[in-house]
């Protein structure tokens, strides 16, 4: 990240706490993914009031009815993708930019859609100001993914569909993961989709988990906020 020292952060300690103490000891081993997390400033991507809960073993309110998902979370999606460093990621959610963040440290490329035009706005001049240079940002549905820049290597999607959407599949590679939460409103698991052929995919359920709820096509009806 350019611009942007770890050696002058106030935070640093609190950060290097939250992986020992939420990710590791919870069994999260990835290497790249530990050291992203422990790389990454989450407090940036946490609106003020909230920030000195950055760390905190907690999702937390980013506005319009959305949260910046749970470090451990944001963790072990991440690890069950099994980022690779030529790997193009499609994200589902840019939300606070956070996990699209941590993904851009482990990857080529990362195309990051997200619903809400003010929440992409406020991520990106975070993102662009911590100097990422390898992410390509879409406000729209992300229910139909991003046609243009499939086939996907990966996809993480991070917000509730109440099934898996047909063109995210579509658009993953074969032999390509998907990790999304799969339920209702309420409550969800979190599943790792594996496409083994070109009409095939796997459905490994990892654990329970609650998003905020997939908005589009493919995702709930509309609800204000």
């Amino acid at each position: 990240m350019k611009g942007w020292r770890t050696s002058d952060d106030p935070y640093r300690a609190e950060r290097e706490r939250m992986v020992e103490q939420q990710i590791i000891t919870r069994g999260i081993t990835h290497p790249r993914v530990i050291e992203a997390m422990r790389k990454v400033p989450r407090h940036l991507f946490v609106p003020e009031p909230y920030r000195v809960q950055a760390y905190a073993d907690m999702p937390l309110p980013i506005g319009y009815g959305q949260t910046i998902s749970q470090p451990f979370m944001v963790a072990a999606m991440t690890a069950n993708l099994d980022p690779q460093e030529t790997d193009r990621v499609l994200e589902i959610g840019t939300g606070s930019g956070y996990q699209t963040a941590i993904l851009a440290e482990l990857v080529q490329e990362v195309w990051t859609i997200e619903v809400i035009p003010e929440l992409q706005e406020r991520a990106r001049e975070v993102l662009e100001e911590l100097g990422y240079t390898n992410i390509r940002y879409r406000v729209g549905d992300g229910s139909k993914g991003w046609p243009e820049g499939a086939p996907y290597d990966k996809i993480l999607v991070a917000a509730a569909s109440p099934s898996i959407p047909p063109p995210l599949v579509e658009q993953l590679k074969v032999g390509g993961i998907m990790v999304l939460p799969v339920g209702d409103r309420w409550g969800q698991d979190l599943v790792k989709v594996t496409k083994v052929s070109e009409t095939e995919a796997e459905h490994q359920v990892l654990f329970p988990c609650a998003f905020v709820p997939l908005k589009g096509a493919y995702g709930f009806p509309e609800e204000p906020f």
